[in-house]
């Protein structure tokens, strides 16, 4: 029933954004429409709280009454207002006064009221800046309700964001307030916004299947797949974490008691707080997660960049989808950056390897790394080549995945999945060419539940070989083939053609040939019979 309600909520609200945003561009009114939906969790999460929390003093009023409940105990407890905020600190980690409370919006949108902007605008610092102990500055810094994207003037912005308000509280009225519930339906959204923004999307969305596919990998016990998931992962790690899909879908797999705490970096600033609202509306408290705002290949991030190699952070799994073939300038010194200076420098022209071994250097002794890449990191030549040799005769590459052209919003390219290690069990390289087993689309080709379970599978137990499908290669053969990880080599899909006895075909067209001869002859009787010339 849950997922059912998951559904029809996201494409209620989908119908909403698509007949409100009008002229407006896509990614923009996706910003507005998910920071509502991220106070309308935030508000009810807290009052319902607060109900609890207050019990029979929590006032009970009806419906007609303009004043919120919460409201009226604020106005009638002020003294003891301090208090009641520290304890709902403690229980929610979090505290909302009552004008910037959704219940509050959705009945100023109600009655068109023209102080609607105004508490929007106080409402959006308050939280980025009082509600939790760690302040979420700028969590709303590309929402700007002064844009005239809403209106010309102060009149017509309150107008139009009342309209948008109004109908987004109307359409999720009749839905549960359950954190899975609005949390799916976040994602939802985010999945349409990206569908409809072309390139664009790479930046902030993983498609879920392929998402999948990383988060089951990374949970499983790194030695030996094959026992099954880890019982805990003390810190997990997303450098390029977008709107952190990839990250959620690892702790949806492992609980909300499974994960120490969750770590993501994001360069994009609106993507940046995409990820930040997306982890609370998850029901992530503040104290569970990390994101930082910051620039991964420069490595910006000061938890990061110790050189100290005994106080290095160790994640126990990190997964990543970086941009493809991102151009960058690494100046002479970085060569020296600990990150690097064992492999040496990605080229400027595809900063991939650059990607993978930052994630690589941070990867604990015992932890699974699940990395996103172009096909070309597997034959590349020059640094590239370099840089793969060392992973390959260090022992850190366990599995090369090949997957289906056209999955993602962003480029029609086929892509791999490379599997690291520092500590792996096994001395070869299993290569999965999952490039045939997809579900075709119009615009998007997709991976359904029996083609991820089929990859999945086929990581964790490891057989010696699947027909045009995976096979465990040795070190020996690899090296023989200079390193080249093209999964074609290895692992091809092709068919074999199909054996032709020459003498039996012979045989048979004899066969025919007197056939043919019979069937002429006596055509040709009966043209002579009736005068005709034969043919």
């Amino acid at each position: 029933m849950k997922a059912i309600e998951q559904q029809k909520l996201g494409k209620t609200l989908w119908a909403i954004a698509d007949d409100l945003r009008g002229a407006m561009n896509a990614d923009d009114f996706r910003d507005y429409m998910l920071s509502f939906l991220f106070l309308r969790y935030l508000s009810d999460n807290y009052e319902t709280a607060a109900k609890k929390e207050l019990g029979r003093d929590y006032p009970n009023i009806t419906e007609d009454v303009k004043q919120r409940p919460l409201a009226i105990w604020y106005k009638a407890n002020e003294a003891d207002v301090p208090e009641f905020e520290q304890q709902m600190r403690r229980k929610v980690h979090y505290v909302i006064e009552p004008d910037y409370l959704w219940s509050n919006i959705a009945e100023l949108a109600r009655t068109q009221s023209d102080d609607l902007l105004r508490t929007l605008q106080k409402g959006f610092k308050y939280i980025e800046n009082h509600s939790f102990e760690s302040t979420f500055q700028g969590l709303f810094s590309e929402i700007n309700l002064d844009s005239e994207k809403l209106g010309k003037g102060y009149t017509d912005r309150n107008d139009r964001l009342c309209t948008i308000i109004q109908k987004i509280a109307e359409g999720i009225a009749q839905f549960s307030t359950d954190t899975d519930i609005l949390g799916d339906a976040y994602e939802y959204l985010i999945g349409q916004f990206a569908a409809g923004s072309g390139k664009k999307a790479g930046e902030f969305y993983t498609p879920q299947p392929i998402s999948t596919i990383l988060s089951e990998i990374v949970v499983l016990d790194s030695q030996d797949p094959a026992n099954g998931k880890k019982s805990r992962l003390e810190k997990i790690l997303d450098f390029a974490c977008g709107s952190g899909s990839l990250l959620l879908n690892v702790r949806k797999l492992m609980g909300p008691y499974g994960i120490g705490k969750i770590y993501g970096q994001e360069k994009n600033i609106t993507t940046y707080n995409l990820a930040r609202m997306n982890m609370l509306l998850h029901g992530v408290k503040d104290t569970e997660f990390e994101i930082h705002h910051g620039d991964t290949l420069k490595n910006d991030w000061a938890l990061l960049n110790e050189i100290n190699p005994a106080k290095k952070v160790g994640f126990d799994a990190i997964v990543a989808n970086p941009p493809f073939s991102y151009r960058w300038q690494p100046k002479e010194e970085m060569g020296q950056d600990f990150r690097f200076k064992s492999y040496g420098l990605a080229p400027k022209s595809a900063a991939d390897f650059a990607f993978l071994l930052h994630g690589f250097h941070f990867l604990g002794k015992e932890g699974t790394m699940a990395i996103i890449l172009p096909h070309g990191v597997l034959f590349r030549g020059g640094a590239e080549d370099k840089i793969r040799r060392k992973l390959l005769q260090d022992g850190n590459i366990d599995t090369v995945i090949g997957l289906p052209s056209n999955l993602f919003f962003s480029t029609g390219i086929p892509v791999c999945i490379l599997v690291l290690k520092k500590c792996k069990k096994f001395d070869d390289v299993l290569f999965i060419n999952a490039s045939e087993e997809f579900d075709k689309g119009k615009r998007q080709n997709s991976l359904n539940k029996d083609h991820i379970r089929k990859i999945v599978e086929t990581y964790q137990y490891r057989p010696e070989k699947i027909e045009r499908y995976a096979r465990r290669v040795s070190m020996e053969e690899i090296e023989h083939n200079y390193f080249n990880l093209n999964i074609s080599r290895y692992v091809s899909t092709a068919k074999p053609e199909e054996k032709i006895d020459l003498k039996e075909v012979h045989e048979e067209l004899v066969s025919l040939e007197k056939k043919a001869k019979a069937a002429a002859d006596k055509h040709n009787e009966y043209l002579k019979e009736l005068g005709l010339p034969p043919i």
